[in-house]
């Protein structure tokens, strides 16, 4: 076998003399230098999970910043009347699309039908939106139903004598109709289910029944029971309505003989009695003792009253629908998450703090003060929470009112849940960061440190805390969302409650969802919906966040290709 490195077999005139500028050195570093956080940053990027976590997070949070910003509706606001509407945007009930219109698919029999259709008749809203698909036998009904107009009249009202005439002028100003003329009580349901009904517009077959069939005329349209007086009567139960329309829907015009001033009856050339012209007049009020009863289309009396109010809310639209009390959700959703990332910042901003001194003091001097550090935090941990949570609000409830601090009252709840937060909030967050300092404090790279001169305190965070801050930030971002999920937990089941003021939490529209599944109306899932959804983004999106974090900052992977 020929060996290729024998070099005394090379010619003599291969070799040459090495010039200075044929030499070979390393070349100079064109790269800047990175920085830690640079370098974390860096690696957080390219971990696409915690990005997308980060960007969720993101939109949560402007979620909560901005939101309340597009409606009028606060927490503490609730109408009984429009309980249980369903999501609704105007732009999809202006185009007709059968998806978060406000409506939602009925099966009604007959007389359910009839009844929609009555309120539809009467007041021209699309009670009945689409096509009405009628079974078979003719027995039952399927149609998409309007959940804002299906509230109808509701119960007879009973108004002020200026609230009535505030209404007439309303009226007259814009041309939108509040008030429908009233059932005289005499022909009004004598059956107690139906008798203050004010939906019941029309005649019935029997008044006493419970469920009621209306009568209806030739063309099959409903026959139209209203109270009716004429021009010339001057009975004191009927207040005054200015604003009758005598060719239109106010008022009526028979024809009757006429009789002249001795009585006697008019007649024509041809001895025929003369016939003119007998207004009667639909009754829109009745006067009770002190108030006046009317009927008021609950729709545009509900835009009536917030006008008058000028509290910046319109029409009746609930973009994500509403509670069995009336709240918006959306509303309620945007501050209670505004609640929640506001608190379980602060809780963890101080927990932080606190636990990171405590831990690092604990870790770095170790020895009897450390023992007597950790027996502390053993003793103060092993008190359960609920038992906290009960002797505070027993106690700052008490101390609230004995010292009258009724500034306090509205956030009294929020005021207990950090204090029980952050008694044995911190303690995990010590732990963690005394299992660092144990960790690295013998290093060489801090014994070299010391050698130097360097105290106590600057090897402490200027040396040991940077090593440890991946596993202690990584713990930070997974209290935050631990917090909201507790802080929830505690509202829906009701041991903590924030509805007072303008507080409100994730938690107590859970448990509104609770109740609208057991209701067992199928369409009423959306009000669990989207808290629900709002807490599993939540905590799916800090957990990809919190792992991104930790890669991000363990100096273990500066320099490494991920």
């Amino acid at each position: 076998m020929t060996n290729n490195n024998q070099y005394a077999n090379i010619p003599a005139d291969k070799f040459k003399f090495a010039q200075r500028n044929d030499l070979s050195h390393d070349k100079k570093f064109d790269t800047k230098p990175v920085s830690y956080f640079q370098g974390a940053w860096r690696r957080f990027c390219k971990n696409k999970g915690a990005v997308v976590g980060g960007v969720v997070i993101l939109c949560l949070v402007l979620f909560a910043i901005i939101a309340p910003i597009f409606t009028a509706y606060t927490p503490d606001y609730y109408d009984m009347s429009y309980a249980y509407m369903t999501p609704k945007l105007n732009f999809m009930d202006k185009h007709d699309i059968n998806f978060w219109d406000g409506g939602r698919t009925k099966n009604a029999n007959t007389l359910g039908y009839l009844k929609d259709l009555a309120l539809e008749q009467e007041t021209g809203r699309d009670v009945i939106k689409g096509e009405v698909q009628v079974s078979e036998d003719g027995s039952n009904y399927t149609y998409r139903y309007d959940t804002y107009y299906g509230v109808g009249f509701g119960k007879y009202k009973e108004i002020t004598r200026a609230e009535f005439d505030d209404i007439q002028r309303y009226q007259n100003e814009t041309g939108k109709q509040v008030l429908y003329p009233l059932v005289y009580v005499k022909d009004r349901p004598t059956h107690t289910k139906n008798n203050s009904d004010a939906n019941i517009y029309y005649k019935v077959e029997k008044q006493d029944e419970a469920t009621l069939r209306p009568l209806l005329d030739e063309e099959g349209k409903l026959i139209p029971n209203y109270w009716m007086v004429d021009a010339e009567s001057t009975s004191s139960l009927v207040v005054p309505y200015n604003s009758i329309r005598l060719e239109g829907e106010d008022g009526v015009i028979e024809k009757v003989p006429m009789y002249d001033e001795d009585g006697r009856l008019m007649k024509d050339e041809n001895g025929q009695p003369i016939m003119g012209d007998k207004v009667y007049y639909y009754v829109y009020g009745r006067q009770m003792p002190s108030t006046v009863e009317v009927r008021v289309e609950y729709y545009e009396y509900y835009t009536y009253l917030h006008a008058k109010a000028g509290d910046g809310i319109g029409e009746p639209v609930f973009f994500f629908g509403t509670t069995d009390t009336g709240k918006d959700i959306f509303s309620c959703l945007a501050y209670g998450a505004r609640f929640s990332f506001i608190f379980a910042s602060v809780v963890a901003l101080v927990n932080f703090i606190v636990g990171v001194i405590w831990g690092s003091i604990s870790g770095y001097f170790g020895g009897v003060l450390d023992l007597a550090m950790e027996r502390f935090c053993e003793v103060l941990g092993s008190v359960p929470s609920m038992i906290i949570i009960t002797l505070l609000k027993f106690h700052v409830g008490r101390f609230i009112l004995q010292h009258a601090l009724y500034d306090l009252v509205d956030i009294q709840s929020a005021l207990i849940l950090f204090i029980a937060f952050f008694a044995t909030g911190w303690i995990g967050m010590a732990g963690r960061t005394r299992m660092q300092f144990y960790r690295f404090k013998n290093q060489e790279y801090v014994l070299a440190a010391r050698t130097l001169g360097a105290g106590d305190a600057r090897i402490m965070f200027k040396h040991i805390f940077p090593n440890g801050i991946g596993t202690i930030v990584t713990s930070v971002a997974l209290v935050i969302p631990s917090m909201i999920y507790s802080e929830t937990s505690l509202s829906y089941l009701g041991i903590i409650n924030l509805e007072a003021g303008k507080l409100t939490s994730v938690g107590t529209l859970i448990n509104a969802g609770q109740k609208a599944f057991a209701s067992g109306e199928v369409y009423r899932a959306y009000v669990a919906l989207f808290p629900c959804a709002f807490l599993v983004l939540l905590m799916l999106s800090f957990n990809l966040f919190g792992n991104g974090l930790r890669d991000a900052f363990n100096p273990s992977l500066r320099g490494s290709e991920e």
